[in-house]
């Protein structure tokens, strides 16, 4: 008999939980039960998997009682507190914040790229960083045939990036803007951050807090040490020299990236970096610029894909390209990746807790 798996989703109320509940309902994963959990504010709400109702109960470390799998998403706190409790009590985490992403001892994991790391596991796995993931996605099947000497990203991030109330906020001025009246940004480009500035129709180069440095923000941080964890399995490893600039900018959901890159082999031709990108696992080409195709934003949303277009050489520098890469930063950037990976973890029998668990 197939074995059915307790889940509980922990954050299951916010923009990540949701889609969680819906990736998880659409996956091969066999669920014998569904726990959703969540802070007491959202305790008693009522929400469905596979048309059932389920009440939203208040997350204790004894929630995790006879669960098998967690999916989690409910801010690096509440994942620093709890998910240590869920491995004590026999549970496998895949965690979406970026509460783990950094400890050698977690892995960090995009399926498509990645998987193996997945056979070390002491109980916790994370899901990096959405700009991360939809990079590497298409940066891998390159690195295998005609390696990888530096990366350049810019990235152009939705703002459900930064959580369903800034996204409410970003409707909220755009109306004022449209209307005439002043706006009052209370959350963007960072709630913890000292000042806030409107979203709507503005850029804003900041995502996440400076760095000490006063250089980089710590969104382009992660893009940069994730990056080379999840490549080269050393967060600084020099192999692949990688810079980022995040900008946020107002659409709503689906991030886009420019992404300029060097390979080791001089000879590659952007047809062979296409064909590379063409059919790989996860990756979309959309490249006919003699018809105007390339990835858009509205037309990722809601796809579990990673999409690329307007592939192109740098005329100036041999063995250098660029690439332009959009995906839903809400499914493949966080919900379908960590489903992707629970799905790995049973497909391999990977689901139980070694003798070493990761506790934090």
């Amino acid at each position: 008999m197939m074995k059915e798996f307790n889940v509980a989703i922990l954050g299951a109320t916010g923009a990540v939980g949701t889609r969680m509940i819906q990736q998880l309902e659409q996956s091969t994963i066999p669920v014998k039960s569904v726990k959703l959990l969540a802070s007491s504010r959202s305790a008693g709400k009522v929400l469905q998997f596979k048309g059932q109702d389920v009440t939203v109960e208040e997350t204790t470390p004894d929630s995790f009682n006879g669960i098998d799998l967690v999916l989690s998403s409910a801010g690096g706190s509440t994942s620093k507190k709890f998910l240590p409790e869920a491995v004590k009590r026999g549970a496998v985490c895949v965690d979406n914040t970026s509460a783990f992403r950094m400890e050698k001892e977690v892995p960090l994991v995009i399926p498509e790229v990645n998987e193996k790391a997945l056979y070390n596991h002491r109980g916790i796995i994370s899901n990096p960083n959405c700009s991360t993931i939809q990079m590497v996605v298409c940066l891998e099947p390159i690195y295998k045939k005609f390696g990888l000497k530096q990366v350049i990203v810019s990235t152009y991030q939705a703002v459900s990036g930064a959580g369903q109330s800034a996204l409410n906020e970003l409707m909220e001025e755009s109306q004022q803007v449209l209307n005439g009246e002043p706006t009052d940004p209370k959350i963007l480009p960072t709630k913890g951050d000292k000042k806030h500035y409107q979203m709507a129709f503005n850029l804003l180069p900041q995502i996440d807090v400076f760095e000490q440095d006063g250089y980089y923000t710590h969104e382009e941080w992660k893009m940069i040490h994730e990056t080379k964890k999840i490549m080269l399995d050393d967060m600084d490893a020099k192999d692949i020299k990688v810079t980022a600039t995040c900008v946020r900018v107002p659409i709503r959901i689906a991030h886009g990236e420019t992404v300029y890159f060097e390979v080791a082999d001089k000879s590659a031709t952007t047809d062979q970096i296409k064909d590379a990108l063409d059919g790989a696992d996860g990756v979309v080409l959309q490249d006919d610029t003699a018809h105007q195709i390339y990835p858009q934003s509205i037309n990722a949303e809601g796809k579990r894909e990673t999409f690329v277009g307007r592939v192109r050489p740098d005329y100036e520098n041999e063995g250098a390209f660029n690439m332009w890469v959009v995906s839903d930063n809400l499914l493949k950037g966080a919900a379908w990746n960590a489903v992707q990976i629970a799905e790995r973890l049973v497909a391999d029998d990977l689901v139980r807790v070694p003798d070493n668990p990761y506790l934090g």
